[in-house]
């Protein structure tokens, strides 16, 4: 679930460079497992301004004060924007609060991040333009006029007859077969056949309260460029994931071995079940072990308008601040420029791929990565499209461009499957 964090810097610094993550569980729990006494900086390059966006309002929610937001509540918010086609209506409202803020963040001007673990600064002026243009979109309440409610289950129901074609009609024995046949025999028994088969069906994956969940998430929609008659076409809609499950994220693994219990060859508890539990322990961790570091505008400045730096500064005040943890937003085509950097010469002591950026590993890699420095790098195992054959193919693969970025297999690797780790070639 984490990104693990390699050798410690004499100077106790840790630079951790993730390369296409596109969820935050790699940061939390890199930062969770960080030795207190440490400075970690997490360096972020993702593949588009929508996937940064989900990336800065998941950290964002993650960073509000216990006292601003319970630990269930926050538990429950999270989850929902993060896995879920469609949101309740109290959701909906702490996301136009959070993309507000957010706002205020990336327009700022000033050299300094308003929030260390939110940093924008280094990321080019049309890109932070492109992500408050993101956060204006999320912001924006339909009218009772628009369509705009039928819009995510339409987009949803398009990539699912997209993907199937002329299964599409009898998708309930495809949704089984890819859950018992597929994800059970890779490890994955503990997601249920209800909780997968209505998220496949309707992308809703986390239902944790008799509640309602029907307004849009649209921090799930993207825009997708595709060929029309010779012209490229932008078109708004779901274009992620809709097979293996956000269940792989934060439910299938666990610490507790308690919630990993078996009864007569079935579980007692749920992917949804142990997805709650461990963010409810990640936020328990960072609330307890960091706690906040905040200062309180007085009562009299409190009953003032507040002017737009009172309003970033309310902003900050009402986020944990996590000492010595930065996390650093880079632009979308940094990584072929990093290595031509002073700056970043033998600076990474982790470096992080995911399964859908190894093509980016290279030779450049030897200029960046610090001595000692550890790879991190995603396999096939939940590209549930792939064979056998397929997924070994894609595990050589990587293996061959490690080695051409000057790793070999790490000889003390329990591998998983999921992950490869390399170190450096000893010369």
């Amino acid at each position: 679930m984490g990104a693990y964090t390699g050798p410690v810097k004499s100077d106790g610094e840790i630079n951790v460079l993730l390369v296409g993550s596109g969820d935050p569980r790699h940061i939390l729990k890199t930062v969770v497992e960080c030795p207190e006494k440490q400075n970690l900086h997490i360096w972020v390059v993702e593949k588009s301004m929508e996937v940064v966006a989900r990336q800065l309002l998941l950290l964002y929610l993650t960073l509000i004060q216990q006292e601003k937001m319970g630990i269930n509540e926050k538990t429950e918010v999270f989850l929902e924007l993060f896995g879920n086609a469609e949101i309740r209506s109290q959701t909906a409202e702490t996301l136009r609060q959070a993309a507000s803020q957010l706002i205020l963040s990336v327009t700022e001007t000033t050299e300094d991040a308003m929030h260390p673990c939110l940093n924008t600064t280094i990321l080019k002026f049309r890109e932070r333009d492109e992500l408050a243009r993101i956060f204006k979109l999320w912001i924006q309440q339909p009218s009772p006029a628009d369509s705009a409610p039928a819009m995510m289950p339409k987009a949803w129901d398009y990539r699912v007859r997209q993907y199937l074609g002329t299964r599409y009609d009898s998708r309930n024995g495809q949704f089984d077969w890819d859950l018992r046949m597929k994800l059970h025999e890779k490890g994955c028994g503990v997601i249920s056949k209800q909780q997968y088969m209505q998220w496949r069906e309707r992308g809703l994956a986390f239902e944790m309260r008799e509640a309602v969940y029907q307004i849009p998430n649209p921090t799930l929609l993207s825009i997708r460029v595709f060929s029309q008659k010779g012209e490229k076409v932008g078109v708004r809609g779901y274009w992620g994931d809709i097979v293996s499950s956000p269940y792989l994220s934060f439910g299938v693994e666990s610490d507790d071995k308690s919630l990993l219990k078996t009864q007569n060859g079935q579980h007692l508890k749920t992917a949804q079940d142990i997805s709650f539990a461990n963010m409810q322990g990640l936020f328990q961790s960072l609330s307890s072990r960091w706690g906040c570091v905040t200062t309180s505008p007085s009562d009299t400045e409190a009953e003032k308008e507040p002017t737009l730096s009172q309003q970033k500064s309310l902003c900050v005040n009402s986020l944990m601040l996590l000492s010595g943890v930065s996390v650093t937003f880079l632009p979308l085509d940094s990584l072929q420029k990093l290595p031509h950097k002073q700056k970043y010469c033998h600076y990474f002591n982790t470096i992080y791929f995911s399964a859908n950026c190894v093509h980016q590993l290279g030779p450049m890699m030897r200029q960046i990565a610090a001595p000692d420095a550890v790879l991190v790098v995603e396999l096939a195992k939940y590209i549930l499209d792939l064979n056998k054959q397929q997924e070994a193919g894609f595990g050589e693969k990587v293996a061959s461009l490690a080695l051409e970025a000057g790793f070999e297999p790490c000889r003390e690797d329990g591998t998983d499957g999921v992950h490869a780790v390399f170190v450096q070639q000893k010369k």
